[in-house]
C-alpha cells in the first residue's frame, strides 16, 4: 500500500520537525520536571527546548522507534488481507514481527496503526499516544510497542489483541452473545484500566471511554486502548480542566458537553454508559430503534433505579442465563455512575470494589445455553465434559420421544376408526445448540476460568 502524502506536518511545525530524521521533533521543558516525574503533554515545547523524543528512554519505557522499510513488509505491504479495522487515527493492520527485526523484541503478533493524513485526527493525537502509553503500563492497558515517525507519516505499533474490541465481540448480530460472567470480567478490567489512569500523580483523564476503543484478547481480558484524545488531570490547586468538547456522542459527560469542564467524573459517567451496554445488549447511540429509545441512557437510566423492573433492562439474548443479584447491584452502580451531577458518581476505585465481589455469585440458573472461554490448560477435558452432558440431555429427550410415539400408537388402536380430521398430540422437540455458556463451565473450573493464573 502506498501511503498517502498530499500535505506535510512542515507546514504547521516548521521549526520543529527535521526531514527524514526520525527521532527529531519532539520537544520537551528540561525545567518542568525532574528525571522521576512523568513526561505530560503539557511539557512538549514547539521549539525552545534542547530535549528530543530519542532522549526520553528512561520515561518512554524503551519503546522501539522503527523504520517504515521495517513496517512495511511484516504487514505485507499493508495489504488488505491484513487489515484489521479503522478508526478515526486511521487503519489498522496486523503483523508479525520475528525475532531477527529488534534486538531485545521477541518474536509476536502486532497491530499497526496508520495515520490518515485526510482523517480527523493528526500529529496531536500520535504524539498523546506516544506520550501516555510509552510511560503508563498496566495489565488493563494496550501495551505500545513502538512507533515510526518519518517525514510526514505517523504509525503506532501495539500488541495483537486477537478478538478485537468489545464493540464488535457485544453488537454481533451473529454467534452466541457474550455471556454474563464474561461481560462483568470486561467491566471490572475495564474499571481496574481506569483507576490506574485517575490514581496517576499527575491524573490522566481518558475522555474517549467507549466499547470501540476496549480490547480483547483470547481469554477476554479487556484492555483500554487509542490514547489520542487522553489529556492530563487538573493540577494541584485545579478543580477541573477546561477543554473543547471532545469526544464521542452517547458517551460524554453531560457537564463536558455544556461547559467544557473536564475532571475524572467524566471517564466515570462514560463507564457508567458502556456498564449499561454490557447490561442491555444495546448500542449507546441506535437509530434504528423508536424515537424515545435512541439514546440508551435516556431510556434506561429511569428504569435502572427500579428492581422490578429489572427484566426490561437486560440482554434478552442472555435468555436469563445471569445472576439476579449481581445484576440488580451492577444495574445500582450504572444508574449512580450516570448521574447528572459529577460529585454524586462513585470513583473509579469504588467501581472496581462494587464489581469485583459480583463475579463470585453463583446464582445463575441452569439452561440449554453454555458458551466456554477459552484457557490454556483444560480446553479440552471441558468441552467433552458439557458435550457428554449434552449427549446423555439429547438421549433422554429422544427416550421419552419414542415412548410418547409408542403410547399414542397403542391409545389409536383402542380406538375405533372414525371419519373426520383427528387430532394428534404434538410433541416439542428440543432444538439442540452447539453453543457453550459460562453456566456450565463456571460450576466445572470455579472462578478460576476468571481469575489469572500467576
Amino acid at each position: 500500500m502506498k501511503l498517502k502524502s498530499y500535505f506535510s506536518w512542515k507546514n504547521f511545525l516548521p521549526n520543529c520537525i527535521t526531514p527524514q530524521v526520525p527521532s527529531s521533533g519532539l520537544k520537551v521543558h528540561p525545567s518542568k520536571r525532574s528525571s522521576s516525574q512523568r513526561v505530560s503533554l503539557s511539557d512538549i515545547s514547539h521549539c525552545d527546548s534542547p530535549l528530543l523524543l530519542s532522549d526520553l528512554s528512561n520515561s518512554l519505557v524503551s519503546l522501539h522507534v522503527f523504520t517504515l522499510k521495517e513496517l512495511q513488509p511484516i504487514t505485507h505491504f499493508f495489504s488488505k488481507s491484513n487489515f484489521l479495522g479503522e478508526g478515526g487515527f486511521g487503519s489498522v493492520y496486523k503483523g508479525f514481527i520475528d525475532d531477527n527485526l529488534r534486538p531485545g523484541l521477541k518474536a509476536q503478533s502486532v497491530a499497526v496503526k496508520v495515520l490518515d493524513l485526510d482523517g480527523t485526527q493528526g500529529h496531536k493525537e500520535w504524539l498523546a499516544e506516544v506520550i501516555f502509553l510509552g510511560q503508563l503500563k498496566h495489565p488493563h492497558l494496550v501495551n505500545l510497542i513502538g512507533y515510526c515517525y518519518e517525514d510526514e507519516q505517523r504509525l503506532l505499533v501495539y500488541e495483537h489483541m486477537e478478538r478485537g474490541s468489545l464493540e464488535n465481540q457485544l453488537f454481533k448480530r451473529y454467534g452466541p452473545p457474550l455471556p454474563w460472567l464474561t461481560r462483568l470480567k470486561i467491566a471490572v478490567g475495564t474499571a481496574k484500566g481506569l483507576t490506574f489512569l485517575h490514581e496517576e500523580e499527575k491524573p490522566v483523564i481518558y475522555r474517549d471511554f467507549k466499547t470501540s476503543n476496549i480490547l480483547l484478547d483470547l481469554a477476554y481480558n479487556a484492555k483500554v486502548s487509542d490514547f489520542g484524545l487522553a489529556t492530563d488531570g487538573p493540577g494541584e490547586e485545579e478543580t477541573y480542566v477546561t477543554t473543547c468538547v471532545m469526544g464521542t456522542k452517547g458517551y460524554a459527560a453531560p457537564e463536558y458537553i455544556s461547559t467544557g469542564h473536564l475532571t475524572t467524573m467524566s471517564d466515570v459517567f462514560s463507564f457508567g454508559v458502556v456498564l449499561l451496554e454490557l447490561l442491555t445488549g444495546r448500542q449507546s447511540v441506535d437509530k434504528t430503534r423508536p424515537a424515545r429509545e435512541k439514546n440508551l441512557v435516556e431510556w434506561a437510566r429511569p428504569l435502572l433505579k427500579n428492581p422490578h423492573k429489572l427484566h426490561l433492562i437486560m440482554d434478552p439474548r442472555l435468555e436469563g442465563q445471569y445472576s439476579t443479584e449481581g445484576a440488580r447491584k451492577a444495574t445500582a452502580l450504572a444508574y449512580q455512575s450516570l448521574s447528572n451531577y459529577p460529585k454524586s458518581r462513585p470513583t473509579m476505585r469504588n467501581v472496581v470494589k462494587a464489581l469485583q465481589p459480583l463475579l463470585d455469585l453463583t446464582d445463575i440458573p441452569i439452561g440449554p445455553f453454555v458458551y466456554i472461554v477459552p484457557t490454556q490448560d483444560n480446553e479440552v477435558p471441558v468441552v467433552q465434559k458439557i458435550e457428554e452432558r449434552y449427549a446423555k440431555q439429547c438421549n433422554e429427550v429422544k427416550i421419552e420421544k419414542n415412548d410418547v410415539e409408542k403410547q399414542e400408537k397403542e391409545e389409536k388402536s383402542q380406538i375405533p376408526c372414525r371419519k373426520g380430521r383427528t387430532h394428534r398430540r404434538r410433541v416439542k422437540h428440543s432444538r439442540s445448540r452447539a453453543i457453550y455458556s459460562d453456566t456450565d463451565l463456571y460450576k466445572t473450573l470455579g472462578s478460576s476460568l476468571y481469575t489469572p493464573k500467576h
